[in-house]
């Protein structure tokens, strides 16, 4: 039994024992028989079920844990336990799955409360991909007899040593917790949570002329501890709190050999991973309410610190290579945070209400810069020298809003917004933004609403320094999108119908967003977005209801760019288009035993991409398209007041049209070694029933 299924055990261990912890409060000569111990407060709603999987599938794997063809047992349920001012509440799902949860949460009430948790979530991306090399620990090391060639061509043994390898991982999160109130006045809370997150991912390893994608496995955890003290009084509050999170790696360095012919020396390689850190941090928040005045003050503080201390790795582990040495053995790394935070809630108003808040953020970083060489993918060494950049920057957020009642069929509301920037080591040293919007909501009776929001914004910068730009690389008419000038335009309206003597309610939405970057000559030139959904729901009888919705979304932007480093050479234009469909009904009482419910989606998106060269003919890209299924049906049968029975049956496609993943095999690339993953093309077929039984009676019944 490995360390997480021994953690696991003891979580689910706790909730199995919470029915047996609360009864050691309960008064046995209150029962009414002795084959109803929880009447007196207990009650739980528990299902066991069976399932059986047709297919293999990443996709509909992913966060579910159907990952796999085969059959799976299955047990969900909640409960409680109440005896006088104590509770105990309790929640299981999927636990036959890899999507699990479990949770125990109790309370005294005015004394304390508590909760312990588990939490698994899976994360599948690829079960086409398959891999040369063999994992070790935190190496990859190539198959016996491997013949190294300069092209994936010259590979003689690619096809005999490939090994499916899946991409996929887990993350296994824990959380216990608790607050104690001493008195009226003064709370302690403690909470604790555990990640720990492992599997294998997809990263490129490159030489300078050839390259591989690696099936990295990766390993981390990261703890986190919170603690608070609050004390509060009749119209106020203040609260102090201390925050750790703490990120654990063990391997600091991926180790991989080469299978390329590569430069004397290089047939191992290696890459930093991510490095251990630890992130502190004090707040300091409190509270003040006016009564009289309808208004509400709110104030935060915060101060933190981030370190990371990991070992370097020298700059290349080639030993045909001699190198300086390192300026230091490890980064060093020290970034202080501050923040702020401030709000103002008031209805000085019987029909008005007006809302200002403030926010502060800055990062200082204040890691030490030194000069460092450089090695190229451990093939040569570069004669220049460059400085580490320790990246900081501040950001400020203002914003005014109100609303008041002209009528009262109708609301009037408006805001203006104010973001401020300013960074380090970037193009732009400073940015702001202004945003203004208003609002308007009627209601002129009969479950009829109208909603209306519009707005624009713009965003300016101060100077975009073209010399860094170069001295970066860059091309100096190069604007990057979220540090250029933009000018956006935005609207939403919302129109819903549910009268009350009718069985229909209705809603029909839509929005457009329109940015325009009209100073950039190089990058992202303009940005629509078009959205419009439709809902509707119809309780046709008591015990029959339909619903029907339906959404269309389009995105569209044009982008610059110069082959020559210079002027705009070729144009870019990108129209992504997604329809979504989705109808269904639910029959309850059927011969007032059974209930029947379907319900049916479909999914379709297109992506095009049209380019237009001053050196070639216009072209486009494949589309990139996606298309998904989705019916479910469940039949339940009431046995009784207690027992229910469940049949269901879900048959799901999802399929996708993808040019960068079609054909490409791990040998189809003269120069690439890769993992050989294919568009998805995926259908599953699930099958199940369920046992559900409720036990136990509230006290008093």
């Amino acid at each position: 039994m490995n360390n997480t299924q021994s953690k696991l055990l003891l979580a689910l261990g706790a909730i199995a024992l919470a029915p047996a912890i609360g009864a050691q409060e309960v008064d046995t000569s209150d029962w009414a028989c002795e084959y109803c111990p929880f009447q007196q407060g207990h009650e739980g709603d528990y299902e066991v079920g069976a399932s059986s999987v047709s297919d293999d599938s990443a996709y509909f794997g992913n966060a579910t844990g159907y990952d796999e063809e085969g059959a799976y047992g299955n047990l969900d349920g909640e409960g409680s336990y109440a005896s006088g001012a104590y509770r105990m509440v309790w929640t299981v799902e999927d636990l036959g799955l890899d999507s699990r949860v479990a949770e125990l949460e109790g309370s005294h009430a005015g004394k304390f409360d508590y909760n312990i948790g588990f939490r698994q979530l899976p994360y599948r991306q690829f079960i086409t991909t398959s891999s040369i090399f063999a994992e070790a620990a935190d190496a990859l090391f190539l198959p016996n007899g491997w013949v190294r060639a300069p092209t994936t061509d010259g590979f003689t043994q690619l096809g005999s040593s490939l090994v499916s390898r899946n991409i996929e991982s887990d993350r296994n999160i824990y959380t216990i917790g608790g607050r104690y109130l001493a008195g009226s006045r003064f709370s302690f809370s403690l909470d604790y949570r555990r990640q720990e997150n492992d599997g294998t991912k997809i990263q490129g390893g490159s030489t300078f002329t050839n390259a591989s994608l690696l099936p990295m496995p990766f390993e981390y955890v990261t703890d986190e501890v919170d603690f608070a003290v609050r004390y509060g009084a009749d119209n106020a509050f203040v609260a102090l709190s201390w925050y750790l999170s703490d990120f654990q790696n063990d391997n600091t360095a991926l180790f991989w050999e080469q299978p390329f012919t590569g430069a004397p020396g290089a047939d191992t390689l290696a890459q930093a991973q991510a490095p251990e850190s630890r992130f502190q941090q004090v707040t300091l928040a409190g509270g003040y309410s006016l009564p009289e005045l309808r208004t509400v003050m709110n104030l935060s503080a915060s101060m933190g610190q981030i370190t990371q201390d990991t070992e370097l790795l020298p700059y290349t582990i080639n030993p045909n290579l001699a190198t300086d040495p390192l300026p230091r053995s490890s980064l060093d790394a020290e970034v202080d945070t501050t923040n702020f935070a401030a709000s103002i809630t008031s209805r000085i108003f019987r029909k008005g209400r007006i809302k200002f808040s403030y926010r502060y953020d800055k990062r200082d970083n204040k890691t030490t810069q030194d000069t460092w060489n450089r090695v190229i993918v451990d093939t040569f060494p570069d004669a220049g020298e460059e400085l580490n950049v320790p990246y900081s920057f501040e950001r400020s957020y203002l914003s005014l809003s109100g609303d008041y009642d002209l009528f009262d069929m109708l609301r009037v509301s408006a805001g203006y917004d104010r973001r401020d920037v300013d960074r380090d080591f970037q193009e732009v040293a400073s940015q702001s933004e202004d945003t203004g919007w208003g609002r308007l909501r009627i209601r002129p009776g009969s479950g009829f609403d109208i909603d209306l929001r519009g707005g624009a914004s713009k965003r300016d910068v101060d100077n975009y320094d073209e010399a860094f730009a170069i001295a970066t690389g860059q091309n100096p008419l190069m604007r990057k999108y979220h540090l250029a000038y933009r000018y956006r335009e935005f609207g939403e309206a919302t129109v819903s119908w549910s009268p009350a003597a009718t069985p229909i309610s209705v809603s029909l939405t839509g929005l457009f967003a329109d940015d325009e970057y009209t100073r950039s000559e190089l990058g992202l030139t303009d940005a629509d977005e078009v959205s419009v959904a439709l809902d509707l729901g119809w309780s046709v009888t008591e015990s029959t209801s339909v619903y029907l919705n339906t959404a269309y979304d389009t995105l569209e932007s044009t982008q610059l760019g110069s082959e020559s480093f210079a002027e705009p050479d070729w144009r870019a234009d990108n129209e992504d288009e997604f329809t979504t469909i989705g109808a269904g009904f639910n029959i309850r009482e059927i011969g007032e035993r059974f209930d029947l419910q379907l319900d049916y989606m479909r999914s379709e998106g297109t992506s095009k991409i049209n380019l237009d060269s001053a050196a070639d003919a216009p072209a486009q890209f494949p589309d990139l398209e996606t298309t998904l299924d989705y019916l479910r049906v469940r039949l339940g049968f009431r046995q009784s007041e207690r027992i229910e029975w469940n049949l269901y049956a879900l048959y799901q496609t999802f399929e996708t049209e993808d040019w960068a993943l079609e054909g490409v095999t791990p040998d189809a690339l003269p120069l690439l070694l890769s993992l050989g993953a294919t568009p998805y093309d995926e259908e599953q077929v699930i099958v199940g029933i369920g046992f559900r039984y409720q036990m136990g009676a509230k006290s008093g019944e």
